[in-house]
């Protein structure tokens, strides 16, 4: 009789070492795993330690990113230099799907993805080409509000990847549950989902499939209100002169600020649903 495989989400860890505060980001990143194990699944935490490329971080290794000062933001650009020098790194959304492939992993829960980044669309993420070639599951709330949202999914669409509404017809913009942008196909089930991988990887086509998770409604902020603020952190960006990696963590930084917390809260729920959602979506793989 064959053995039936084990469900497995893999969750990354730029949350833990660059996204909050010790201890909020401990807490954070053990309520994730938790989520994971009540829906049926095995965590899988991705990160580099000591140069080692690890996906399953034990509490040791949690504890060590969360309080870590020289922990590296590695994408996938950075992963031989992390691990050649036998360096900590935080693993992006484009470096732990490369690992959790790496171990066999398909599921991958975040909070967003990157996309392309508003005005003159040259600050394109890695994050991306990563969903065109690897073959993974990416579980999130969309892109980032603060991205050219249709650029994005017009990126997407040229490299084949499939962008999955879970429950919606919208894919979602992060802190709000709505775009007005239309995802290729809508999926209420778990199972649903699984076929659609099941067939992708049947027709060997290349690449990773993009489940977007509208944020909870009771931490939904609706666009009309979250917009005016994404605008004024960009321009703040803008005239700073800030460039590549130095702008996402001032925008969501500033964004907190200027919503009074809100968009943290938004942001602490969706990761969790999420996690929720890539289980759910791992256990139907199994079955």
């Amino acid at each position: 009789m064959k053995e039936r495989a084990v469900a497995q989400v893999a969750l990354e860890s730029t949350v833990i070492s660059h996204g909050l505060p010790y201890p909020r980001n401990l807490v954070l990143a053990t309520e994730m795993e938790e989520v994971v194990r009540e829906h049926g699944a095995l965590p899988r935490t991705v990160a580099v330690i000591g140069g080692e490329m690890v996906a399953g971080l034990d509490r040791s290794g949690l504890e060590r990113l969360a309080t870590g000062l020289d922990v590296r933001k590695v994408s996938r650009r950075d992963l031989p230099i992390v691990v050649a020098r036998g360096l900590d790194g935080a693993t992006t959304v484009a470096t732990t799907m490369w690992i959790a492939h790496r171990f066999g992993i398909e599921v991958f829960a975040t909070g967003g993805i990157g996309g392309v980044h508003r005005g003159s669309g040259v600050d394109i993420s890695a994050d991306l080409q990563e969903l065109a070639q690897t073959p993974v599951i990416v579980v999130c709330a969309g892109a980032k509000a603060i991205l050219d949202l249709p650029a994005t999914l017009e990126y997407l669409e040229t490299f084949g990847v499939t962008v999955v509404g879970f429950g919606s017809d919208e894919f979602p913009a992060f802190y709000s549950r709505s775009s007005g942008l239309p995802v290729d196909v809508r999926c209420d089930t778990a199972a649903e989902v699984a076929a659609i991988w099941r067939t992708k990887r049947d027709l060997a086509l290349p690449g990773g499939l993009l489940v977007t998770v509208p944020v909870p409604h009771e931490h939904e902020i609706p666009p009309a209100e979250i917009e005016p603020v994404i605008e004024r952190a960009v321009d703040e960006a803008e005239r700073k002169g800030l460039r590549s990696a130095q702008v996402t963590p001032f925008l969501l930084t500033r964004i907190a600020e200027l919503s009074d917390a809100r968009s943290l809260a938004a942001n602490l729920a969706l990761l969790k649903n999420n996690a929720r959602v890539a289980a759910q979506i791992a256990v139907a793989l199994t079955s």
